[in-house]
């Protein structure tokens, strides 16, 4: 089975992109919404003892939890700690299940993909980007979105020019979804002959 890695900064259709491949046939991994089941599951009880009074209900209150690691390195790198080794596990089972089922590619969509190394795990990338200009318009008519926070998301994330440059694909979302669908499907066509990159 092919490993295609997704990713995309803030604001360039990476989401849209993900629902593209899961249109076509391919099982996608969302690791955004892999957290967010963690946060209500298996990840509750051992954050609430790392962090105290950061659940309410059985579930983690992100903005609690936000509050108490943002900025703070270390208290980061603890929730990291709990959550990284949980969302590994939860796509290991994602890939052993896609693999029985028989699927010829799977998507693992990870914001932070290169950041994070997780392109090792991956025979492709696919980065999904459009023009700063864009990008910035779509961020900020989000609500509660600002300036400052998507300065903040931005600083976090390596820059778009960098991720097209080590990308295996670029899909560009700012000519409309039916060009990005059309890339989607050429990428699909490629991969099935190209060598898989894994070690």
């Amino acid at each position: 089975m092919f490993i295609l890695g997704l990713t995309g900064s803030v604001g360039m259709g990476k989401s849209a992109t993900a629902k593209m491949f899961a249109e076509e046939g391919v099982p996608v991994s969302d690791a955004d919404a892999v957290v967010h089941r963690l946060y209500e599951g298996e990840a509750v009880a051992p954050i609430e003892a790392a962090f105290p009074g950061t659940t309410a209900g059985g579930k983690v209150d992100r903005m609690k939890l936000g509050e108490r690691v943002i900025g703070q390195p270390e208290e980061m790198r603890r929730l990291e700690a709990i959550v990284h080794p949980l969302v590994a596990a939860a796509r290991d089972a994602f890939l052993a299940a896609a693999e029985r089922s028989g699927a010829p590619v799977a998507v693992l969509d990870i914001p932070l993909l290169y950041e994070t190394g997780g392109d090792t795990l991956c025979d492709a990338v696919v980065v999904v980007s459009a023009p700063p200009e864009m990008q910035r318009e779509r961020v900020l008519a989000r609500p509660g979105m600002t300036e400052a926070k998507f300065t903040a998301i931005l600083v976090k994330q390596t820059p778009d020019a960098e991720k097209r440059a080590r990308a295996d694909f670029v899909v560009d979302t700012s000519q409309g979804f039916d060009v990005a669908r059309a890339q989607v499907r050429d990428i699909l066509v490629k991969v099935a002959t190209m060598p898989k990159r894994r070690s």
